[in-house]
């Protein structure tokens, strides 16, 4: 199994977060070609650690001119590019000039017009988009993320039993979001994956890894060997490298099953795999690796020649339902390869069907859109695999149910905002969401 950095967020009800800085871009470059991009760990100029405390609700309260803020918004619905604009942004009463922010998200951004709400918005900040090495106590990138529920519950805990699995996390707060002096809203705010995020999970692999982000609206389809894969897959961190994907794609697309059975587990970390698929099923997460929305980061390490598939994107965890109705559904995980009793059927509140159907022969009913994905199918194909995907479900349920790790989170983010958030969340709603995810233990 490629090396994870282990993380548990709660140490008896109390728990550490530990952010790194993302790398620096140039003072005033705007252009996400230049800016974003960093070739390799050694394209940091620094790291800095920081500690936050993970029982305090933090504040953020963003400013930006509303009318570039429409703008963006606009620009997003004409084109489906996410732009970057400049604001100021106060982090628990330090605040700094010159951010940058822009949309984050796929389904989370369906529906939203220039009146929705701005702080209800789904958002990326970065501290150190147009000044050179702006932090906030190490935190330069991060995700103000929306959530199906009203306490962001499902996803934080979900986020706890991710490192608790021994799979690479994200560092997650509560915080109270607010723009331009409006009213504040519970968000939950989370570290972006990026050259730091892959120095803290994986900090023995090779200079020449890379980290890729797969698109909402690609899919993993051979493309040929000259094939243009950018419009599938995003690289967020590392070097400038499809050719490792390229090899991925064309065993999963080409190969037979002999060679499919010799080859992938050179290619990808399998025990990893066997342990991410089981995870989703223990969290009942429809939105993973073959879900509508196509969630998943691929991490090649250059050193081992393999890939790690990432996790990302809770927000539906525990069977939270894409149209808000809450979460929690029958009350425990869906079974191998089955649908949860918390997985809504059919179409999801608020979500209309592209021209043409889903991306990736996505299906609208009886399964919330499930996508074919090829290595989830070979994997699914083979019985040695499967017999690690039953051992790591077996150890998951004994650990994270049974074992009271997923209950020692719940309790730990409940008296967080019971204590910190009461003005935004009643108590009630607190104890009803906390009382939803606490049955998956059984």
């Amino acid at each position: 199994m490629s090396p994870f950095f282990r993380r548990s967020r709660i140490v008896s009800g109390l728990a550490a977060l530990v952010f790194f800085a993302a790398g620096c871009s140039a003072p005033g470059v705007a252009t996400d070609a230049v800016s974003d991009a960093v070739s390799g760990t050694a394209g940091i100029a620094s790291t800095a650690a920081a500690t936050l405390d993970a029982t305090t609700v933090h504040s953020i309260a963003l400013t930006v001119d509303d009318e570039a803020r429409k703008a963006m918004i606009q620009t997003y619905l004409g084109s489906g590019e996410k732009e970057w604009i400049s604001g100021s942004v106060t982090i628990d009463g330090q605040r700094f000039e010159n951010v940058g922010i822009k949309l984050k998200g796929n389904s989370t951004l369906r529906g939203i017009t220039v009146d929705t709400p701005a702080q209800d918005l789904p958002l990326r900040i970065r501290l150190d988009k147009y000044v050179d090495g702006q932090q906030w106590s190490g935190l330069s990138d991060f995700a103000v993320r929306a959530n199906s529920s009203e306490t962001s519950m499902n996803e934080a805990v979900a986020l706890d039993l991710l490192a608790d699995a021994g799979l690479a996390s994200t560092q997650a707060i509560a915080t109270r979001f607010s723009v331009n002096g409006g009213d504040a809203t519970l968000r939950l705010t989370v570290q972006n994956l990026d050259d730091a995020w892959v120095r803290e999970n994986f900090p023995d692999a090779g200079a020449d890894s890379v980290l890729y982000k797969a698109e909402s609206e690609g899919n993993w389809s051979w493309r040929g060997a000259d094939g243009d894969y950018s419009t599938a897959f995003d690289i967020e961190a590392g070097a400038d490298n499809y050719q490792p994907l390229v090899e991925l794609l064309d065993l999963l697309n080409n190969g037979t099953d002999e060679e499919l059975a010799a080859k992938l587990p050179t290619l990808v970390d399998l025990d990893s795999f066997a342990t991410y698929l089981a995870f989703q099923e223990i969290i009942d997460n429809v939105d993973d690796i073959d879900g509508p929305g196509n969630n998943s980061y691929l991490f090649w390490d250059s050193a081992t020649g393999k890939f790690t598939v990432v996790a990302w994107d809770h927000n539906l965890a525990f069977g939270a339902s894409m149209g808000g109705g809450g979460f929690g559904g029958a009350g425990g995980p869906r079974g191998a390869g089955g649908q949860g009793g918390g997985r809504p059927a059919g179409m999801p509140e608020g979500m209309t069907a592209p021209e043409g159907g889903f991306p990736g022969g996505g299906q609208a009913g009886g399964g919330m859109m499930a996508r074919s994905n090829p290595l989830v199918t070979a994997f699914k194909a083979n019985a040695e695999w499967t017999a690690l995907y039953d051992t790591a479900l077996s150890d998951l349920k004994a650990s994270l149910l049974t074992g009271g790790a997923l209950t020692r989170s719940v309790d730990a983010w409940s008296a967080t905002l019971t204590a910190g958030a009461s003005d935004l969340v009643p108590a009630d709603t607190v104890t009803s969401e906390a009382d939803a995810i606490r049955k998956f233990a059984g």
